[in-house]
């Protein structure tokens, strides 16, 4: 196995951090992608139980000997069948017609990387396993130059079919990964809603290419949260920090789709969070356990502010952990098929994405493995296994085991690996 060693192209810098935090990729006492540290507390509910069992289906691929085909009669031409054209909203799974088992699940799988980097364990898994993302997480002030060459060094150690997704959290504010020489000081989500929305677009454009210039391809944002402003004090993984685009519906649709439109302008892909929306709860997923928002339903403005968000063309969207009383009490919904199942009912054909699973306190009393597994068999395409990435093996191989032992599994990843690839292009 070839092995990464930190001479020449990263041994001149050295990225400096701060402490990582429970969360995506924020550091002790910052806020993390989907939500802000606080003191731990210990759960007030057991973890619940799997919602339902993976979708009834089988794995693409193979067509049977019944599926049709007439062979030709003697002295007749062979004609060659055309290749069906995939059904609008379902994924093409002719682009991963032929990929390994481990080729498509090390696609469904997005792995953290320190900032401050080199991390053996992530490069070894970019070569062994094939891993298809990587999330940077931490804090660094070093600049572009030292990010670049990280991720450099990423690339040249995967062995992806197709290339990496290269991730990591630039919202501004406290979240803001990437800093120093050739990153703006990037203002909150709060304050960028003070500015026209043509403003921020034009704004984002220039965080986007700052981005695109270190080799970032994916940014995890914009937060697209509705947070009643009387409660914003007290809704810890949101309002505290100012990670919303003001306290409206029609602010934050204007202001978020402004900043997604600017990032992919600059060839940065988007991914609006936290699905069906964390502005109600008050309690923070990566350090509590228990977390409950019992307001939000199925037809809340809040879930009509990410509908807005699907339309304008976020090729991601990521799940929150939070429970969702009136949509699926028995579950986390990124556990949970009925809320993953929401996201699709508003049309949207893209990648579902995850929140941290590798640390979070909410989901903890749930093997690593069982996190990976229950969260694509309720439909999400990709696992983020990011603030503690030493967990990732472990979802691999429970991922790759559920699709040797359940063909219906082993088609769910095949639809979430084709998704992947498809949001890939052009990259």
């Amino acid at each position: 196995m070839t092995r990464f060693r930190p001479a020449g192209l990263l041994a001149a810098t050295v990225l400096t951090v701060a402490a990582l935090a429970a969360g995506c990729s924020a550091p002790a006492g910052e806020p993390g992608p989907t939500s802000l540290p606080g003191p731990s507390q210990p759960s007030a509910r057991p973890s619940p139980s799997p919602s339902s069992p993976p979708p009834s289906g089988s794995p693409s691929g193979v067509p049977s000997p019944s599926d049709g085909a007439v062979s030709p009669a003697p002295g007749a031409t062979p004609s060659t069948r055309p290749t069906p054209e995939p059904t609008p909203g379902e994924p093409d799974l002719s682009l991963v017609a032929g990929w390994s088992l481990e080729q498509k699940v090390g696609q469904v799988v997005m792995v953290g990387l320190p900032v401050k980097g080199p991390f053996q364990p992530t490069f070894d898994m970019l070569e062994s396993r094939q891993i298809g993302g990587v999330f940077l997480h931490g804090r660094t002030h070093a600049g572009r130059q030292p990010v670049k060459n990280l991720v450099d060094a990423a690339v040249a150690a995967s062995t992806s079919p197709v290339p990496l997704f290269v991730a990591t959290d630039q919202e501004g504010g406290e979240v803001q990964v990437l800093r120093g020489q050739g990153f703006s000081d990037m203002p909150s989500a709060l304050d960028q809603a003070e500015l026209s929305a043509p403003d921020l677009r034009v704004r984002s454009l220039t965080w986007g290419q700052e981005l695109a210039a270190a080799g970032v391809n994916l940014n995890l944002a914009p937060v697209m949260d509705l947070v009643p402003q009387q409660s914003a004090a007290s809704n810890a993984p949101i309002g505290v920090f100012g990670r919303n685009y003001g306290y409206t519906p029609e602010s934050v649709i204007a202001h978020g789709n402004a900043f997604a439109e600017g990032q992919r302008d600059a060839g940065v892909q988007t991914s609006i969070k936290h699905f069906p929306g964390l502005g109600r709860v008050t309690g923070n997923t990566d350090t509590t356990a228990g977390v409950t928002d019992t307001v939000t339903g199925p037809d809340d403005p809040s879930v009509a502010v990410f509908d807005a968000g699907i339309k304008d063309g976020s090729g991601l969207v990521m799940m929150s952990s939070a429970i969702y009383a009136r949509i699926d009490p028995d579950a986390p919904a990124v556990f949970s098929p009925t809320v993953v199942g929401l996201v699709r009912e508003h049309g949207f054909d893209g990648v579902i994405i995850t929140d941290d699973l590798s640390a979070a306190v909410q989901v903890e009393s749930v093997p690593p493995g069982e996190r990976a597994v229950r969260a694509v068999a309720a439909g999400v395409d990709v696992v983020l296994a990011s603030a503690r990435p030493s967990v990732a093996p472990a979802m691999v191989d429970a991922l790759v085991q559920a699709a040797k032992d359940d063909p219906a599994f082993a088609a769910r990843i095949d639809a979430a690996a084709a998704r992947v690839v498809a949001a890939k292009a052009g990259l």
